[in-house]
């Protein structure tokens, strides 16, 4: 908790204190400078960006947990007759990429989701290692459970929803929370593929082009270069990102260490 404690405490502390004594753990000549300046410069654009990012991350975290426990589970299964084969496709993408490149390519003019939020949501529903996390952990499972299940008359579906997420409940918070960061912390997709539309910018890009383009910011709030607390407010943009990732963690904090060694340990 320093870390943070240490950003908290800087955001609210004075800049010229900041740069003579360093960072402490309690607030040095407690101000809200830093606060002011980046509302001031954003006003109603940073609500907008929380939306589209708390929109992006929802959504992005929701299908990927769906593909990726029902790709786990597919190739978890011994009577799915090309298990080996489908598990190597996935691995080898782990080793090989195509690069950047091909990928705007694919997903800019052959998908056709350039401008779009789906160019942020589809690339980051399924990773390799989430994948092969949810099949090891369903191994855990008795099969025989599963046969008792299919003798009773359930379906491949009703099996996967009624039976392997509710058991697989520490895997599916494991790899949510996986997803959730991985989407709430992304700022490069805005860039490639939504550069020109500022109304569909995320929180962690808006805030970078912020930080990055700091004097075009102040001239527009007639705030003087001298006295931008650049330091403090590098600090307060920091809290105004990680914030809601700090309250949603307690709440999978419980299932993250279960799902990730159990997960992990199996074959």
């Amino acid at each position: 908790m320093l870390p943070f404690l240490l950003m908290l405490s800087g955001s609210f502390s004075s800049e010229s204190e900041v740069v003579l004594k360093g960072y402490s753990l309690w607030p040095q000549l407690f101000t809200l400078d830093a606060y002011r300046i980046v509302f001031s410069t954003l006003g109603g654009t940073i609500a907008n960006a929380y939306l589209v990012t708390i929109y992006v991350t929802v959504t992005g975290t929701v299908l990927g947990l769906l593909t990726t426990s029902m790709s786990g589970y597919i190739l978890s299964r011994p009577d799915f007759k090309h298990r080996d084969k489908v598990a190597f496709y996935v691995y080898f993408t782990t080793l090989f990429s195509g690069g950047m490149i091909p990928t705007y390519l694919v997903v800019a003019n052959v998908l056709q989701l350039n401008h779009t939020l789906w160019a942020i949501i589809l690339p980051g529903l399924m990773t390799p290692f989430n994948v092969f996390l949810f099949r090891n952990f369903i191994k855990g499972i008795p099969h025989s459970l599963i046969e008792s299940a299919r003798i009773d008359g359930a379906g491949d579906f009703r099996i996967y929803w009624q039976l392997i997420v509710p058991l697989s409940k520490p895997a599916m918070a494991t790899i949510g929370l996986f997803l959730a960061l991985g989407y709430w912390n992304n700022w490069f997709g805005y860039s490639l593929y939504l550069i020109s539309d500022k109304d569909k910018w995320g929180l962690q890009y808006l805030l970078y082009r912020m930080l990055s383009r700091v004097t075009d910011a102040v001239r527009d709030s007639q705030v003087i270069v001298e006295q931008l607390p650049s330091e403090t407010m590098k600090l307060a943009t920091a809290m105004l990102a990680t914030g809601p990732v700090l309250l949603f963690y307690p709440f999978a904090q419980r299932y993250f260490v279960s799902g990730l060694v159990m997960g992990s340990v199996k074959g």
